[in-house]
């Protein structure tokens, strides 16, 4: 390891240890680096600016964003609560249910799991504390849980961000969501009736089923968007940038027009909130975007996939210790640095040992998700605690028996990469 390489990651972990934010740790340690090294300044500017201005399918990213914050202002969400009521409510453990089926139909239309938990979440977590079945910490432990599902199934911002580390097509990582993200929410269920059972959570007051078709048609618009989204991209009529863009008018068209339930003063609101999200995620990219040159001069990359190649490490075993890695990094860094920064070093390393980067990249998605309600960082159970002030301690203690079967899915996952690569193989992707 060089001096300048060694400073460098002595100033990022020394920065983030002492709870500076992890964009200003890369772009900082970053600046070390070029400093060390002789290097210009300037060098940094260029690669931020060249990164950001040649990536079109960033534009992406905001236009998510705004499409979530939309959806969580309008009556939208509301709309959708009640159709899974109507749909799930009825059996064991309902409301619970409700919370899963909830994430999977809003995930297709925020691609952000902390938009998802900060928005949809909090009303269910309201809405199963008040039914007095559940208690607070059990509420918010399946809203989190639920909540990774999110940037599962398209559209998903982490999605995008991983095409743009690998040059994999977006079209086919989205399709390679969706059957995880529907397993996930399965084993999720099964989890749910499995406690509610064994504890003897009440059953809510079923919603008659003549209620059903009007509970349908009144969510019906705001169902139509992933289908609207997953057409433009397959059909040709749009890129995925451009989708995003749809995503975004059509969330406006529905909430302001159709459903008459967003206001000017509202609609500033989300644009100013939503710029503030996307200057975040900005922060984070522009640094990755300089520490994947420092990591691209240093030939680190290539080291570990020679390293790797006269190990002779078979595709599973290559791919379970990635995992692990990424798991425990995920206790201790927020998904967008760990796609960012960790992932792309092992790209070199998958396309050495056969391992399809679609696959890699909605595994390596998923375990990034799980990361996010994995103790002590787990990002999501801060903003379900901030959001609902339920203390921590309770929702940890809840999470678990969640935690432990979306870890058992990710497994599954890995050994069966048919799961992730059958939908886009019927849509001509040759990996």
């Amino acid at each position: 390891m060089t001096l300048e390489f060694a400073s460098c990651l002595l100033t990022l972990f020394f920065l983030a240890g002492i709870g500076t934010p992890v964009a200003y740790s890369i772009l900082l340690a970053s600046i070390v680096y070029l400093a060390v090294a002789g290097q210009s300044i300037g060098v940094a500017g260029k690669i931020l600016m060249d990164g950001l201005y040649q990536s079109f399918i960033l534009l992406a990213v905001p236009l998510f964003i705004v499409a979530a914050n939309i959806m969580n202002a309008g009556t939208i969400s509301d709309r959708l609560l009640r159709f899974c009521i109507g749909l799930v409510g009825r059996f064991r453990g309902g409301m619970g249910h409700v919370n899963v089926v909830a994430s999977l139909i809003f995930s297709g239309m925020s691609g952000s799991a902390v938009a998802d938990a900060a928005g949809i979440g909090k009303i269910v977590i309201d809405m199963m504390v008040k039914s007095g079945h559940y208690t607070r910490g059990y509420a918010a432990a399946i809203t989190a849980a639920s909540a990774t599902i999110g940037p599962i199934i398209p559209p998903s911002i982490p999605m995008v961000l991983y095409a743009l580390v690998s040059n994999t097509s977006i079209g086919f990582l989205f399709l390679g969501g969706i059957i995880p993200g529907l397993f996930m929410g399965a084993v999720l269920m099964a989890m749910n009736y499995f406690i509610a059972t064994r504890r003897n959570f009440g059953i809510e007051d079923a919603v008659p089923l003549s209620e059903l078709p009007r509970l349908t048609f009144n969510a019906f618009p705001a169902l139509l968007m992933p289908a609207i989204l997953l057409y433009g991209i397959y059909g040709g009529v749009t890129t995925p940038t451009e989708a995003a863009a749809v995503a975004a008018f059509y969330a406006l068209l529905l909430a302001a027009l159709f459903y008459r339930a967003l206001s000017l003063r509202a609609f500033y609101r989300i644009l100013v909130e939503s710029a503030r999200s996307s200057a975040a995620v900005g922060l984070v990219i522009g640094g990755a975007l300089i520490l994947n040159y420092i990591v691209a001069s240093e030939n680190i990359p290539n080291m570990m996939a020679n390293a790797l190649v006269g190990l002779d490490v078979s595709p599973l075993v290559f791919l379970i210790g990635v995992n692990i890695l990424i798991l425990l990094l995920g206790c201790l860094l927020d998904a967008t640095t760990i796609i960012l920064v960790i992932i792309p070093l092992f790209l070199p390393s998958c396309q050495t040992l056969g391992i399809d980067l679609v696959h890699f990249g909605v595994v390596a998605v998923v375990n990034c998700m799980i990361g996010l309600i994995t103790p002590p960082y787990g990002i999501l159970l801060f903003v379900i605690n901030a959001v609902t002030r339920i203390p921590l301690g309770e929702i940890i203690r809840e999470v678990l028996p969640f935690l432990f079967v979306l870890i058992l899915a990710l497994l599954v996952l890995i050994l069966f990469p048919d799961l992730v690569l059958f939908l886009p193989r019927q849509l001509g992707y040759q990996g």
